[in-house]
């Protein structure tokens, strides 16, 4: 029988770089290992709507980096700054509060994704953000993937969506696809993420994978 495996982990080492990048051994990879989780559960609810692809995670003995990719840099800045310094400020004290490990200074740095249409985690959230907006399913499934399929070097795509769509009272799932989405290829630089959507019946979940081409580089060169 076959095996459902998670594109992105799928991948790691040929095509994907991990999201946590640090070392340790005993103790300290549990300390570590329990502030990743905790950090990134905090930022995925404190950066909700803030459009945030991934957030990677990188120690040395020096600092503890934390870099936001996202596609609206300027609404985690603010004005002046603002924004990332309240951000910094907060994220300190939920690690004070919490009692978590970090080594040195905690680093906040933002990355602008120069195509968030062929980003999975961004195109997600454009669904749930239009389903929580109560638009009718099926138009924001066809928009979305068509918004999608325009971009340059996007092979293929596919968003399911599950729940009780429209309200209904039995829960459901539909789906749209373009294109082909080559999930046993390794070389198939895939793009998936899941989101959820929030409504006042139960939440709805979504999936999307994006299919942006095959990847011929050498292995130096990993793909976020």
């Amino acid at each position: 029988m076959s095996k459902v495996v998670h594109p992105f982990s799928h991948r790691l080492v040929v095509l994907r770089d991990w999201k946590s990048r640090w070392f340790a051994t005993g103790q300290k990879y549990n300390e570590f290992l329990k502030t990743d989780v905790l950090v990134r559960e905090f930022l995925a609810k404190r950066l909700r709507g803030f459009y945030v692809s991934q957030v990677i995670i990188e120690r040395n003995q020096k600092q503890t980096r934390i870099a936001l990719h996202t596609s609206r840099p300027g609404m985690i800045i603010g004005r002046q700054g603002e924004g990332i310094e309240k951000l910094k400020k907060d994220l300190s004290k939920f690690m004070q509060r919490q009692d978590l490990k970090v080594l040195g200074e905690v680093k906040v740095d933002v990355v602008e994704i120069s195509e968030p249409d062929a980003d999975a985690a961004i195109v997600a959230y454009a669904v749930a953000e239009g389903l929580e907006k109560r638009l009718p399913f099926r138009r924001v499934l066809k928009q979305t993937i068509d918004r999608v399929m325009q971009v340059r070097n996007v092979k293929g795509a596919r968003i399911y969506v599950t729940g009780r769509l429209g309200g209904a009272d039995i829960a459901r799932s539909e789906q749209v696809k373009r294109g082909s989405i080559p999930l046993q290829t390794f070389r198939a630089d895939v793009d998936f993420a899941r989101e959820k959507a929030h409504m006042p019946y139960g939440d709805l979940g979504i999936k999307v994978w994006i299919y942006r081409g095959d990847v011929f580089n050498d292995k130096d060169s990993k793909i976020n």
